[in-house]
């Protein structure tokens, strides 16, 4: 019998996409509409199996494992966790790809403290998720909440996609977003289009990939620059919080020593630059004339700072419905070899960098090879020639 799954083969594209195709869904390009009728037409296609097809040997259940900071101090909130805000955007863009398929969504939550210790009563994290895996055709894992040796085991019970993962995860299929260019671009606009060559790093957890990918682009715009210099950082946890005290930490420093403030504060993300204005505003120092501030991700409460925040927008439900495209595909064909798709990242330019007042500009950010950043930082990074790193195509992205 022929199914969905060989239609979406012949035709190139997605299952996700021959299921628009066939409920008259937007947005598909004409051509790839075209495409799609016509394998429909050449294989003898017949769409009210499709359903049966897809349930034979099968659950029709799919897990996705999220992470949630608990634990969170009195003056904060819970919405001031990346964690919420980022796996809401991921479970709209599973969502949106598996109700097309009428599949169900299992999502358990890891529970963190704020030490980023899994929380005692949740039981042994590997424990969990072996037993979840029985309950699933496919998961999907957030960035940096499994340590690679469980998520190796759990890719040889069920198949396995990592979102916004470690590029270097061997062994399974990683779809993040382009974070090395975004921050590149970024940084690169604060220094070449600014002047700012004393910059403050606000980081993310060490165990974070993501925060990784950017601190290293960071450090390559500085060796790039001569003149630039990393006047110092505080490692935060993507939180508000952390920015607050980074900021609270920065302004102790520079007053002990009678040192200037940097020309720019860099953060790793847009809940900890939030927090980083929030103090320095309190504290009488204007932003940007002072000292410039940006972060990363693009929420939406990064729009109503004030002044409104300069950020690199991450495409958080485009990831989501990537992954889910992947985990689908390998649900249908295990054999295929693991793959890493790096989505582009878009700058976000307002004037929390000092751009003028009421500056709204979006930027695509073209992808760059990654360079090597100092004698001491090498992390591995994926060449962009290899066969096994894909860029996903911007365009592609918009109208697939």
């Amino acid at each position: 019998m022929i199914t969905l799954y060989d239609v979406a083969n012949q035709a190139g594209v997605s299952i996700a996409t021959v299921s628009r195709v066939l409920h008259g869904q937007e947005p598909v390009r004409e051509t790839t509409r075209a495409r799609v009728r016509a394998a429909i037409e050449e294989l003898g296609y017949v769409p009210d199996g499709a359903a049966q097809s897809l349930a034979r040997n099968r659950k029709d259940v799919i897990g996705l494992v999220c992470v949630e900071h608990v634990g969170l101090k009195p003056n904060q909130y819970d919405i001031e966790s990346m964690s919420l805000l980022f796996y809401d955007e991921v479970m709209r863009g599973v969502e949106s790809r598996i109700r097309e398929l009428s599949w169900s969504l299992l999502i358990t939550f890891r529970r963190e403290d704020e030490h980023g210790t899994t929380v005692p009563a949740d039981g042994p994290v590997q424990a969990r998720l072996l037993t979840l895996s029985g309950k699933v055709d496919g998961l999907l894992i957030g960035e940096g909440m499994v340590p690679p040796t469980v998520v190796a085991r759990l890719a040889k019970r069920v198949p396995v996609v990592v979102v916004a993962g470690d590029m270097t995860q061997r062994g399974v299929d990683v779809v993040a977003a382009d974070n090395w260019s975004g921050a590149h671009a970024l940084v690169e606009h604060l220094v070449a289009e600014h002047g700012r060559r004393r910059l403050f790093h606000v980081d993310g957890p060490a165990t974070a990939p993501d925060a990784g990918a950017r601190r290293y682009a960071m450090q390559a715009i500085i060796d790039a620059h001569p003149g630039t210099v990393l006047t110092g950082s505080f490692c935060g946890k993507f939180a508000v919080q952390s920015g607050q005290e980074a900021a609270e930490r920065l302004l102790a420093d520079t007053r002990a020593v009678g040192r200037p403030l940097p020309d720019a504060i860099v953060c790793a993300n847009d809940q900890m630059a939030i927090g980083v204005v929030r103090t320095l505003t309190a504290r009488g120092i204007r932003i940007p004339e002072e000292v410039a501030v940006v972060g990363f991700d693009d929420i939406f409460p990064a729009s109503l700072t004030d002044p409104p925040l300069t950020t690199v927008h991450q495409p958080m439900r485009k990831i989501g419905e990537r992954g889910c495209d992947r985990l689908i595909e390998r649900i249908t064909d295990p054999t295929l070899r693991p793959r890493v798709e790096l989505l582009p990242a878009e700058l976000v330019l307002r004037s929390s960098c000092g751009c003028p007042p009421g500056t709204v500009t979006r930027r695509h950010v073209t992808t760059i090879t990654p360079r090597r950043a100092g004698p001491s930082a090498r992390p591995w990074v994926p060449p962009t020639d290899d066969p096994l790193v894909h860029r996903a195509d911007p365009t592609a992205l918009a109208n697939d």
